[in-house]
C-alpha cells in the first residue's frame, strides 16, 4: 500500500526519520551487556501489545502477560534474586515516542520525547500468606509546550496530553508507591487479595492452550478494566480481591478504587472513583479443542460532581450537571480454538455488553460487541497467524432525550486495541485485519489495518482510556459535524528478544484522516506515530 506525502509532510516524515535514528543511537546506549546474562533459547516476549510489567514474586493468578500472537509458549520469567528469605526483581523500560499528529493551521504537531518507568519490587512467599511492596520511579521528558490549541484541535498528541496533565511542565520526574499488598492463601477454598495492585478483566483463569492464553491476553483482557500498561506511569487499584474455583470453574470478585498516573507522574494517590467486579470463567475442552466462556459484572461509580463529563450535549447542559455517574456493564464472551491434523488451527471470539444506570443527570443504556476470527496454517517457515474482526461500541443520536447512549469503557487499557490509540471503542466501529508473522524464535513482526468510523454522526469523537487525575474525565471528545469516516490505518511492529530478559520493539503507524478528521484540522488531516522501545527485566 503507498502513498504519496505533500512537500510538507515529506519535510514532517524526514523529521519522523530523524526522530527514529536518534532514538535507536539513545536505546542502545542502554548497558545492553546485561541482555547477555542467557544465552538459552527464548521465545519473543512481546511489547507488540502493551502489557504489565512482569512481577515475579506475589504474582496473581489473573496476571496478565501480553503475547505476542503466537502459538508458543510464553517466556520464562527470570530467576528470583534473594536477600535472606526476600525475593527481589525489577523491570526498566525506556521508549522515545515521535508523534506528527493531524495538523491544524497552527500548533505544533511535529515533536519527540523520551520516557522511562524503572519499577523495583520486594517481597516474599510462604505457604500461607504472600506479600509485596513496590515502587515504580518515572522520567517523561523534553514534552511540547506548543501543542495544544482551544477546542475543536485540543492536544496534539500524547506529548500534549502528558504536558497538561503534569501541571504544563516539559520535565517531570516522580517516585511512587506501584504496589502494596498481601494476598492470603487457603481461604476456604480461594485466596484474597488486599491492598494496592493492578488489575485486568478477562484475565482471571489462564488455559493450557499457549494459543487460547494469547487470545485471552491481546484479544479479551483488559477491554474494561486495566493498568493502562502502555502509558508513562500506569494506573494501580486500592482494595481487595477474592477468587476461588468450584468444579473447574473460576469465580473472581474485586472491589477497588482506582489511583492517580497513566499520563501524570505523580501516581500516589486515590482518585474517588471506584469498581466492583465479579466473574464466572468455565473451561470448555473438547478433543483437539480448547475454549473458555467468562460471565461478568462490573459496577463503576464516579463520585466526582465537579468534574466536567465529556459527552455530546452543549457545554451549559454539562457544566450543570452535578451529579454522579453510576454505571452498571454486564456481559459475556466465548472464544475457541480448533486443532486439525492438516489445516493448522482456526479460532473465533465473541464478546458482548450491555450497559445501565445514570450519566450524572442521564439514564444510561449502551452496548457493545467484538467478534474476530483467525486462522493459523500449518506453515513452518514464518508461522502466520491471520485474524479479522469488527468491534462496536454505540454512540448517543439525541443529546436532548434525557437518555445517554454512548458506550462507556470504564477503566481500560486501550492500547492492546488500538495501537495507535487516537480512538477507543465508544461511538466507534472498527472493521480490521491482522497478520502476525515468526521467522525466528527471537522475533515476531505484526502489521493491522483498520477502517474506522463513528457509530452515530451526533456523537463525538472519543479518545483515552479513563480517569487518572481527579481533576480531568479521562476522556475527551471532538465533534463530529455531521460526519462518520474516521480514518484508515494502517501500522507495522516489529519485536525482538535479544535474551531471556531484554528485548526491543519498533512500531510505526499512518492514518489517514476521513471528513471527521478533516473537518477539525484542515492544514493536515493524515498522520504518523512512531516509538521504538527497551524493557530490561532482573
Amino acid at each position: 500500500m503507498g502513498f504519496r506525502l505533500p512537500p510538507n509532510r515529506q519535510v514532517r516524515r524526514s523529521k519522523i526519520i530523524a526522530a527514529a535514528a536518534l532514538s535507536l543511537a539513545v536505546v542502545f546506549l542502554f548497558p545492553v551487556a546485561a541482555a547477555a546474562q542467557s544465552d538459552q533459547p527464548t521465545l519473543v516476549a512481546s511489547a507488540t501489545d502493551p502489557q504489565p510489567d512482569p512481577q515475579p514474586v506475589a504474582q496473581t493468578d489473573a496476571k496478565s502477560k501480553s503475547q505476542t500472537a503466537s502459538a508458543k509458549a510464553p517466556t520464562s520469567q527470570p530467576a528470583k534474586k534473594k536477600i535472606g528469605p526476600l525475593e527481589i526483581s525489577g523491570s526498566w523500560r525506556f521508549r522515545s515516542e515521535s508523534w506528527d499528529w493531524f495538523q491544524a493551521a497552527t500548533g505544533n504537531s511535529n515533536y519527540t520525547f523520551p520516557h522511562s518507568l524503572l519499577r523495583v519490587a520486594i517481597g516474599q512467599t510462604g505457604d500461607r500468606f504472600d506479600w509485596l511492596a513496590e515502587m515504580g520511579q518515572v522520567f517523561i521528558l523534553a514534552l511540547p509546550n506548543n501543542a495544544v490549541l482551544p477546542a475543536p484541535q485540543g492536544q496534539l498528541g500524547a506529548g500534549a496530553t502528558y504536558y497538561v496533565s503534569n501541571g504544563n511542565t516539559e520535565n517531570n520526574a516522580m517516585v511512587f508507591l506501584k504496589q502494596a499488598f498481601v494476598r492470603f492463601k487457603h481461604v476456604g477454598d480461594g485466596q484474597v487479595r488486599l491492598g494496592r495492585f493492578e488489575y485486568f478483566d478477562g484475565a482471571e483463569l489462564v488455559p493450557k492452550d499457549p494459543s487460547l492464553a494469547t487470545l485471552i491476553n491481546t484479544r479479551i483482557a483488559q477491554r474494561l478494566v486495566g493498568n493502562f500498561a502502555f502509558s508513562a506511569v500506569q494506573r494501580s487499584f486500592d482494595g481487595g480481591q477474592f477468587t476461588y474455583d468450584v468444579s473447574g470453574t473460576r469465580f473472581t470478585f474485586a472491589g477497588a478504587r482506582a489511583t492517580q498516573g497513566v499520563y501524570q507522574a505523580d501516581a500516589n494517590l486515590e482518585i474517588p472513583v471506584d469498581f466492583f467486579y465479579g466473574s464466572a470463567t468455565v473451561p470448555v475442552k473438547t478433543g483437539d479443542s480448547e475454549g473458555q466462556i467468562r460471565f461478568f459484572g462490573l459496577g463503576y461509580l464516579d463520585h466526582r460532581t465537579a468534574v466536567l463529563k465529556t459527552d455530546n450535549r452543549p457545554s451549559a447542559a454539562r457544566a450543570a450537571d452535578h451529579q454522579e455517574i453510576q454505571i452498571g456493564t454486564y456481559g459475556a464472551n466465548y472464544l475457541h480454538v480448533f486443532s486439525t491434523p492438516s489445516a493448522g488451527k482456526f479460532d473465533f471470539i465473541v464478546w458482548g455488553a450491555l450497559q445501565s444506570g445514570s450519566w450524572g443527570e442521564l439514564t444510561h443504556r449502551a452496548s457493545a460487541f467484538v467478534t474476530e476470527a483467525g486462522w493459523q496454517p500449518p506453515a513452518k517457515t514464518l508461522k502466520p497467524w491471520l485474524r479479522g474482526g469488527y468491534s462496536y461500541g454505540s454512540g448517543d443520536g439525541n443529546n436532548s432525550d434525557g437518555v445517554h447512549q454512548t458506550f462507556f469503557q470504564v477503566l481500560p487499557t486501550p492500547r492492546i486495541y488500538a495501537r495507535y490509540p487516537f480512538y477507543n471503542m465508544m461511538n466507534n466501529e472498527d472493521a480490521y485485519g491482522m497478520l502476525t508473522l515468526r521467522p525466528h524464535s527471537k522475533l515476531s513482526i505484526r502489521t493491522d489495518f483498520h477502517a474506522l468510523r463513528l457509530t452515530n454522526a451526533n456523537d463525538l469523537w472519543y479518545l483515552g482510556g479513563g480517569t487518572y487525575q481527579n481533576g480531568s474525565f479521562g476522556y475527551t471528545g471532538r465533534p463530529s459535524n455531521g460526519h462518520r469516516s474516521l480514518a484508515s490505518l494502517w501500522d507495522v511492529s516489529g519485536d525482538i528478544q535479544v535474551s531471556r530478559d531484554f528485548s526491543v520493539t519498533a512500531y510505526y503507524a499512518h492514518a489517514w484522516g476521513k471528513s471527521v478528521v478533516a473537518a477539525i484540522y484542515p492544514k493536515d488531516r493524515h498522520s504518523n506515530y512512531f516509538y521504538l522501545e527497551t524493557n530490561l527485566r532482573f
